[in-house]
C-alpha cells in the first residue's frame, strides 16, 4: 500500500475528538431499542469496520484506573502522530473532562457539553470561568428547545461575551437506528440565533452530515460560521447523486473559504485512537485540489487556534 506522509512543519489542530468514557452526555443513558434495530445497528457497524479495517472498538473507560490509563494511551497517540493540539468536545461529564485535560494542557483542549435547556447557561459559565473549558459542545438533534428559546438566550449572550465557539452537530446522528427527523437536524434551525449573536463563532461538523446545501445556505447568510470536516463523512454515500470528500472540499473552499473550515477527526475509542486515515485523505483532497500551503495551514490548525485562542495566555483568553 502506497504510504503517505504529511508535511513534517504542519501543525495540525484536531477540533473533534471524544474522550472515550462511557456517558459521555452526564446524563442518564439512553434506554433499550428495538432488538430489530440493535441487530441492524450491529450490521451497519460490522460493515463500516469491515470498509475501513479497524478493529473493534474496546469498552469504553468506567473506573477512575481506566480513565487514567486511556488518558495516556491519548497523550501517546498525540505524540506518535505530531499533534499540535486535540480538542475533547466530550468526556463524562464538564468536571471529568476539564480534571483530564488540566493533567496535560500543553495537548489537549476542553468543550462544555451539557444540554441545552433552561439553567444551560450558568453550568456554561462555571465550566469556562471555573474549570477552564473553551467552548460548548451540542447535538442539535437532541435538543429539546428552540435555539432562539428565550430562556436560553444567556448561553448565547455568554458565548457572545467571551468570543466563545459553539460546535453543534446537526444531520444524520447514530448508525443504524439513528436519529434522521428533529426539528433541529438542518443547521437552518440555528439561523436567528447565529444572526442575532455573530460574536459567536459557529462550528458545524461532518460538512453538515447529510445536510451539506443547508450548510452552505448559512454560511452564505452568515459570516460566523465554520465548517468542522471531521470523521469518515460515510453520510456521502447516502445522497442522491454522487459525491466524494474532494467535491466537499472544493464546494466549501469555492463558497466559504479556508479561512471558515477546520480539521477535525471525530477519533474517540480504542483501539483505533486518533483516526490518521481521515487527516491523510482530508489532505490527499487538499493537495489534489491544488490548495495553497497558506491555506492548508489554515485549515488544520491555523483556524482551530485562532477560534480557540490558543496562541493567547489563558487569563487574556477568557478561560481558566
Amino acid at each position: 500500500m502506497e504510504q503517505r506522509v504529511r508535511p513534517q512543519k504542519l501543525r495540525v489542530i484536531d477540533v473533534h475528538t471524544h474522550f472515550p468514557i462511557v456517558n459521555t452526555m452526564g446524563g442518564p443513558p439512553p434506554g433499550p431499542r428495538h432488538p430489530l434495530l440493535e441487530a441492524y445497528a450491529r450490521e451497519r457497524g460490522e460493515r463500516m469496520r469491515a470498509e475501513w479495517g479497524t478493529a473493534p472498538a474496546e469498552p469504553l473507560a468506567r473506573t477512575d484506573q481506566e480513565v487514567d490509563a486511556a488518558l495516556e494511551r491519548w497523550v501517546g497517540e498525540v505524540e506518535r502522530y505530531d499533534l499540535d493540539k486535540v480538542v475533547f468536545v466530550s468526556g463524562g461529564g464538564n468536571d471529568r473532562l476539564a480534571g483530564l485535560v488540566a493533567k496535560h494542557p500543553d495537548r489537549f483542549v476542553g468543550l462544555a457539553h451539557h444540554r441545552l435547556e433552561p439553567g444551560a447557561g450558568a453550568e456554561l459559565r462555571r465550566a469556562v470561568d471555573e474549570l477552564g473549558l473553551r467552548g460548548y459542545k451540542l447535538l442539535g438533534p437532541t435538543t429539546d428547545y428552540p435555539f432562539e428559546a428565550p430562556e436560553l438566550r444567556d448561553v448565547w449572550e455568554f458565548l457572545a461575551e467571551r468570543q466563545l465557539p459553539a460546535l453543534i452537530h446537526f444531520g444524520f446522528l447514530g448508525r443504524g437506528g439513528g436519529v434522521v427527523q428533529h426539528p433541529r437536524m438542518s443547521p437552518l434551525s440555528l439561523f436567528e440565533v447565529a444572526r442575532d449573536f455573530p460574536e459567536v463563532p459557529f462550528i458545524v461538523p461532518h460538512f453538515g452530515a447529510g445536510y451539506f446545501q443547508d450548510l452552505l445556505a448559512l454560511c452564505w447568510s452568515l459570516p460566523n460560521v465554520y465548517i468542522d470536516t471531521s470523521g469518515s463523512n460515510q453520510w456521502m454515500r447516502w445522497m442522491p447523486y454522487p459525491l466524494t470528500l474532494e467535491d466537499l472540499f472544493r464546494k466549501a473552499l469555492e463558497t466559504v473559504g479556508p479561512e471558515r473550515i477546520v480539521f477535525g477527526s471525530d477519533s474517540s475509542y480504542f483501539p483505533r485512537g486518533f483516526a490518521e486515515r481521515y487527516l491523510l485523505d482530508q489532505l490527499r483532497a487538499c493537495y489534489t485540489l491544488n490548495v495553497k500551503d497558506e491555506d492548508v495551514a489554515l485549515i488544520f490548525g491555523g483556524n482551530a487556534a485562532r477560534l480557540l485562542r490558543l496562541d493567547v495566555p489563558a487569563a487574556e483568553g477568557g478561560a481558566a
